[in-house]
């Protein structure tokens, strides 16, 4: 049986446009402790959908596993003025508040 992350990167390749299976296998990515090819399709999935508020969380919490804070805190800084100006509010609180623990 194909693991999970081999059945995302089929999805990903039979809708490469779906930017829900790039954020899924940047998950699969970040729990199998691999966060620099998470951070790679976080970015996938937001070039896909810049609107994509916790692609944003994440790619954060994996450039802080990183030890990248600057970097970390610029992909916050990005989401939290996407999720403003989408009048996201859950997605702006919890941006805020991971900024807040990174800062």
């Amino acid at each position: 049986m194909p693991s999970r992350l081999d059945q995302l990167e089929t999805l990903h390749a039979a809708d490469p446009d779906d930017a829900d299976v790039p954020y899924m296998i940047g998950l699969e990515h970040a729990k199998a402790d691999d966060p620099q090819e998470a951070v790679h399709w976080l970015d996938r999935c937001l070039a896909l959908a810049p609107s994509y508020h916790y692609a944003y969380f994440q790619k954060a919490k994996m450039l802080s596993e990183l030890g990248e804070d600057d970097d970390a805190l610029a992909a916050l800084d990005a989401g939290i003025t996407r999720a403003a100006a989408d009048g996201a509010a859950k997605a702006l609180g919890e941006l805020q508040e991971l900024r807040l623990a990174l800062a």
